[in-house]
């Protein structure tokens, strides 16, 4: 009993006692991305009241709008090479607010109906807002990925930087899990109050946040490295070659072959960006000593795999607002239920986690959650209902206990990163692995566009008095029952043969 107590003591303290103010900056900076959900909820009802995208066509903009996340060695050779006005941290987190304070005023003008953002349909101008605020999200946390490797004082143990790393990024989940706390529950009791508009307004002070935190603390930055315009050149090439794929996916064209080639852009995309990161990961860890790599990559595939899986898609939510009639303020109630437990739970598996190889809690999560996401089909076969238990009350149950597990999947992925990056290229190095792990989402995405094709759902779509697409929720049911088969054996059978069998 005296060391469960002493183990639970040190899982809540330790984080604490890790904390140093040169650690505030990058901090600050996450805090800001958790706290961008203050906007979700009015975000999600608005989409779906005012916009006529079906859910496959949300998840496929989703898959194009990952791509950013897929090419971060361009943001990271930039902020490893680049100095702009004598800066390689601070401007960089300007430059990403200011896009996203730009996408944020976009939505402002939608919602407002204001004639400067009449500028096309009210669907291009989403998605043009929802790429720039992508795009100023990932600028930013390529500099706070870069500042996590250097926060830490090299000259000491090795076993002590490796703890020291590890609990950088913990700090860093806490404080996007924090932020998610204070806005979680506000993200739907306001907007159950504010207008749209309002509420797009409030998100102003998200950017505002993250430059707040380079400002008021001094950056010891490394001298600049040389360009690798391999690296550089080839991503910049890459991102051109993204943005005419995924133009062309939405015009029309009379020839059959071209018009094909484009129907699937976004698999082409991925294949392609799969093979430039595998090939640039190749060159930073072509120095690399041989045991080290084969676990990076052993470990780098079982992240993939588990980062790959798909979801059910926003079908889920639409069912939940017009079948179980769940409101703004109830979405904010289990956003709050969720971000609370979530890092309360980061905080107490802390310790455990900074101490036990990355497949041994994936493993571990995968079948938590699994087991955790089966009351939600229940309700949708009516069996807590059959019972006498309220959808909501299944709900707000099922939130609290799979919340704690939330953000806990990154923390190994995130030290992983951060033990192994290589002097004067840790910005490329880790904007690199964080691109094949945000390319696994890319293919999760994909998966998902797949199944809700195969499977479709939709919500009622008024045009003019009229309904143009009715309210279908048949195939919800088999849709979330593969989604769950898929996310539990694929994992487990890839930990199994490249961690587990071969140890044994």
């Amino acid at each position: 009993m005296i060391n469960i107590k002493q183990a639970i003591k040190n899982s809540l303290l330790n984080p604490v006692k890790h904390f140093k103010l040169r650690y505030l900056p990058l901090l600050m900076v996450y805090f800001a991305y958790g706290a961008s959900g203050i906007t979700g909820v009015a975000e999600t009802f608005w989409v779906k009241e005012e916009l006529k995208l079906s859910a496959a066509a949300l998840v496929s903009l989703g898959v194009w709008l990952s791509i950013p996340w897929t090419i971060k060695m361009v943001f990271g050779q930039l902020v490893d090479s680049v100095p702009i006005l004598g800066s390689q941290r601070r401007i960089y987190i300007y430059i990403g607010a200011g896009l996203i304070a730009l996408g944020d005023i976009l939505l402002i003008g939608l919602a407002g109906n204001y004639h400067w953002a009449e500028f096309s349909s009210k669907d291009n101008v989403y998605i043009i807002s929802a790429l720039l605020t992508v795009i100023g999200f990932v600028l930013q946390d390529v500099v706070a990925d870069t500042m996590s490797t250097e926060v830490v004082d090299r000259n000491q143990p090795q076993e002590r930087v490796e703890e020291e790393l590890a609990y950088v990024q913990i700090l860093g989940r806490l404080a996007i899990s924090l932020a998610g706390v204070l806005v979680a529950g506000l993200s739907g009791w306001l907007a159950q109050i504010f207008s749209y508009e309002t509420m797009f307004k409030i998100g102003l002070i998200i950017p505002l946040i993250s430059i707040t935190g380079v400002s008021i603390v001094k950056l010891d930055v490394a001298k600049p490295s040389p360009i690798n315009c391999k690296i550089l050149c080839g991503g910049l090439a890459f991102a051109v070659f993204v943005v005419l794929m995924g133009y062309g996916q939405y015009q029309h064209w009379g020839n059959k072959i071209v018009a094909f080639i484009f129907k699937y852009s976004q698999e082409i995309v991925f294949l392609v960006s799969f093979a430039v990161i595998t090939y640039m990961l190749s060159l930073v860890l072509k120095d690399v000593d041989e045991k080290i790599r084969k676990f990076i990559i052993k470990t780098a595939i079982v992240i993939f795999v588990y980062r790959a899986m798909p979801s059910v898609g926003p079908g889920l939510q639409w069912w939940e607002i017009d079948v179980l009639h769940f409101d703004k303020a109830f979405f904010g109630t289990l956003s709050q239920i969720g971000a609370i437990l979530s890092i309360l739970g980061m905080w107490l598996f802390s310790d455990f986690i900074a101490k036990k190889p990355a497949h041994y809690t994936l493993l571990w999560l995968t079948i938590v959650t699994t087991i955790l996401f089966l009351p939600i089909i229940g309700l949708y076969y009516n069996i807590p209902q059959s019972l006498g238990l309220s959808p909501k009350t299944v709900a707000l149950i099922d939130t609290a206990v799979e919340s704690p597990f939330a953000q806990l999947s990154m923390i190994p992925l995130l030290t992983l990163i951060a033990i192994y990056a290589p002097q004067g290229n840790k910005a490329t190095w880790f904007a690199l692995m964080a691109s094949l792990m945000n390319l696994a989402l890319t293919a999760g995405g994909l998966l998902t566009k797949y199944l809700n094709e195969i499977f479709p759902v939709s919500r009622k779509v008024v045009e003019h008095g009229k309904v143009i697409v009715p309210m279908d929720y048949s195939n919800l049911g088999i849709l979330m029952i593969i989604v769950t088969v898929l996310n539990i054996t694929v994992p487990v059978v890839t930990i199994y043969y490249l961690m587990i069998r071969k140890r044994r």
